[in-house]
């Protein structure tokens, strides 16, 4: 029988950053666009984010979850919480601890929040299996209707 997850919790003790609004164009030296790309503001982010998850909470996740975060930013600055939920969720992904970011996976954010803390900027985290969550059904994609 397998073991039923545990509830795991832990912080980024950086100022949490989107990624959607780190885009910058991509130019090759002839100065043909070759697409966007993310900035080397959110690639610091990502790469220091990458350094600060604990080891032992990278265990791929891939059962229903609740990814609730608290985001403590530096700033007062307005900011779309579904924005800092992609680039946490894209985060996670790469660190490995869980599997992917789709419905299936993380089925809810419920309890997150963004929050102000000047001194203190974090994300603390806390992923929770998806109890009430018995049998998921993949969605079809539009061209299967």
């Amino acid at each position: 029988m397998m073991k039923k997850m545990e509830s795991i919790n832990f912080t980024i003790p950086l100022d949490p950053k989107t990624k959607k609004n780190s885009m910058q164009p991509r130019l090759a030296r002839n100065g043909k666009f070759l697409g966007m790309m993310q900035s080397e503001t959110y690639q610091r982010y990502e790469r220091d984010c990458l350094k600060a998850i604990p080891p032992k909470v990278r265990i791929h996740i891939g059962e229903p979850v609740n990814i609730k975060a608290i985001y403590y930013r530096q700033t007062k600055r307005k900011v779309d919480i579904t924005n800092l939920h992609s680039a946490l969720h894209d985060v996670l992904v790469k660190a490995g601890v869980i599997v992917d970011d789709n419905s299936l996976i993380v089925i809810g954010t419920d309890g997150s929040r963004v929050k102000y803390d000047k001194n203190n900027p974090r994300t603390e985290v806390f992923i929770e299996p998806a109890m009430d969550e018995t049998c998921q059904v993949a969605m079809k994609m539009e061209e299967d209707w």
